[in-house]
């Protein structure tokens, strides 16, 4: 509980005061409890914990060196060395077992009361995306959701899931993948339309998805930007055209995405009743620490730890990839698309301030 008084000290005074008192009445509690009933996670492999592992894909991560740093020190799917920031969220928020996939055998009885993950690794807004790499769309994940809420109601009886599903924190994280893992290298999509072109159509599934999910009894939502997606070490290896930094024009395509985001979230907010919907900043604690690691501990923000450091990712950073670092807490990434347990502990610590309206 100490780094979420230490993270909030950081940011506006008022977020201070109001969580220290949390943690203060949390304190007196004989037993404490999360601060919310349940926590639901939807997007892609920034957040998957395993789904992606009991799907014919390509895209997996549940073989080392992946997951060498988990608590358990074993790969789970999760595209980490260790935990991801939606880990560090729902242990700041007081769980102490994290959502299981909703894939998994854990996903049953008791165990769904914490909630579920429906994330999968390769998927996006955009509908294709997924069909792409045979991973869950966004739409097939709602399908799950819809699933779960039967057997919820069927466990906890009616009344108690109803107070589940709305008293909950929803977490999504989407879209990189739409670009760095379609757009980019898809002349079918690249052709045709511009980025902001291609950013709009997926801001329109956004909207699209959180109407769905506020319909679904969905009241507190957590969205995450787009990251610095030309900062990521296999889109500056592929897309940098031999310059060792950041691909500009990616990172603006993000900018745009998020402006966009900032933007319709504030429109579904007026239109949904009671609806807390809350951006979180992916974007620039994630750009900040790439540009300057040294401030945050880190040694290295342009290679990842795994292999080479420069494109591998998914079957591409294996036990057999020469070079992998020993030390992946100095690395801001640990393979080419995803951030270092060490970077999603910071990144989760901004989050937490980002989002704290969503557990008052």
């Amino acid at each position: 509980m100490g780094s979420i008084v230490e993270s909030l000290y950081r940011k506006a005074d008022g977020f201070v005061v109001f969580f220290v008192g949390v943690l203060f009445w949390l304190s007196t509690k004989g037993n404490a409890q999360p601060l919310v009933p349940a926590l639901f996670i939807f997007g892609d492999s920034v957040v998957d914990v395993g789904n992606n592992n009991h799907l014919e894909t390509l895209v997996k991560s549940n073989f080392p060196p992946y997951g060498r740093d988990f608590t358990t020190h074993h790969p789970t799917g999760r595209f980490c060395n260790g935990k991801l920031a939606s880990d560090f969220t729902g242990e700041n928020l007081g769980f102490t077992s994290y959502p299981p996939p909703i894939l998994s055998k854990e996903a049953n009885g008791k165990n769904l009361l914490l909630g579920a993950n429906f994330a999968s690794g390769g998927s996006g807004y955009y509908e294709t995306t997924a069909k792409l790499y045979n991973t869950i769309s966004l739409n097939k994940q709602l399908g799950y959701y819809r699933e779960y809420q039967k057997k919820l109601v069927a466990i906890a009886g009616k009344s108690n899931a109803s107070s589940i599903i709305t008293g909950s924190i929803y977490l999504l994280s989407s879209g990189s993948s739409d670009f760095v893992q379609n757009y980019y290298v898809n002349p079918l999509l690249y052709k045709k339309y511009t980025a902001y072109q291609f950013a709009d159509t997926l801001i329109q599934a956004y909207s699209h998805f959180i109407q769905e999910l506020y319909g679904l009894g969905a009241r507190k939502i957590g969205v995450s930007t787009l990251p610095p997606i030309g900062c990521l070490p296999a889109s500056i290896t592929l897309f940098g055209e031999d310059s060792n930094e950041c691909v500009t024009k990616m990172n603006s395509v993000a900018e745009y995405f998020n402006k966009k985001l900032n933007a319709t979230s504030l429109t579904l907010k007026s239109k949904l009743t009671n609806l807390n919907l809350v951006v979180l900043d992916i974007y620039h604690p994630l750009y900040d620490l790439i540009q300057k690691p040294t401030d945050y501990g880190f040694f290295e923000a342009r290679k990842a730890c795994c292999g080479t450091g420069l494109v591998e990712t998914s079957f591409l950073c294996n036990k057999e990839s020469p070079g992998t670092c020993k030390n992946a807490s100095e690395y801001v990434f640990w393979d080419g698309f995803h951030p270092s347990e060490a970077a999603n502990k910071l990144l989760a610590d901004d989050l937490l301030a980002d989002g704290i309206s969503l557990v008052s």
